[in-house]
């Protein structure tokens, strides 16, 4: 498997950070499932490395809460769970705070990237799976503007929770226009705005997600 992984996450140099990365991504889009063991030897072929680097990043995904270790068991995939309502609501207000962050640092570059992220939303041939990946880059991008390591992590470690991570639920167009709204309050630096526009954005799918615990992921 190549060693590749999304624009979101940023630029690592070590074998460690690149392999974290790849694993992240794989937990994060459902690849690896709650509690699936995570055999080092296995990994280390996988992505054509020594057991080091997997080792290293294993210890770093356990810190971020997306795997766990046992002495006996080894490593896995964290189990997810937790009360859906409850974590949009968490979302909205650290989703909130991003865009916050975000506003003042936002340069027109990044105006271009989320805009071109809400363009393809519209086009007609993407699958689900591929529209919720455009959704995700879109929104991990106002992550990463943000410039806060800990708040990123925070982040990748709540749409992990979602099973499947946080998904398209409204119509199409309803997302590209809220998003578009968005763009435009973190263009013009308005962090009041945009946090205001994020939480009316992420709890808008409150009435779509089923009480309690479940299987489904929440749509934005």
């Amino acid at each position: 498997m190549s060693l590749d992984f999304p624009a979101e996450y940023g630029i690592y140099v070590s074998k460690s950070d690149l392999v974290a990365a790849a694993l992240r991504e794989l937990i994060m889009t459902g690849d690896l499932q709650p509690g699936e063991a995570l055999r080092q030897r296995q990994l280390a072929a996988r992505f054509g490395v020594s057991a080091t680097p997997v080792r290293e990043a294993l210890r770093r995904l356990e810190s971020e809460g997306l795997v766990t270790n046992d002495v006996h068991r080894g490593s896995a995939v964290a189990p997810s769970a937790g009360d859906l309502h409850e974590k949009v609501q968490i979302r909205a207000v650290l989703e909130g705070l991003a865009a916050s962050l975000a506003a003042p640092k936002v340069e027109p570059a990044d105006v271009a990237e989320l805009e071109g992220y809400n363009e393809r939303l519209l086009e007609a041939h993407l699958s689900p799976s591929e529209l919720d990946s455009v959704n995700r880059r879109f929104h991990f991008r106002i992550y990463q503007i943000a410039e806060s390591p800990l708040l990123l992590s925070l982040m990748r470690l709540l749409w992990r929770s979602f099973p499947g991570g946080p998904q398209v639920f409204r119509r199409r167009k309803d997302s590209y226009r809220e998003h578009k709204e968005l763009i435009a309050a973190l263009a013009r630096h308005d962090g009041e705005t945009a946090a205001a526009l994020t939480r009316q954005h992420v709890l808008g799918v409150l009435d779509k997600v089923p009480v309690g615990r479940g299987r489904a992921g929440a749509r934005t």
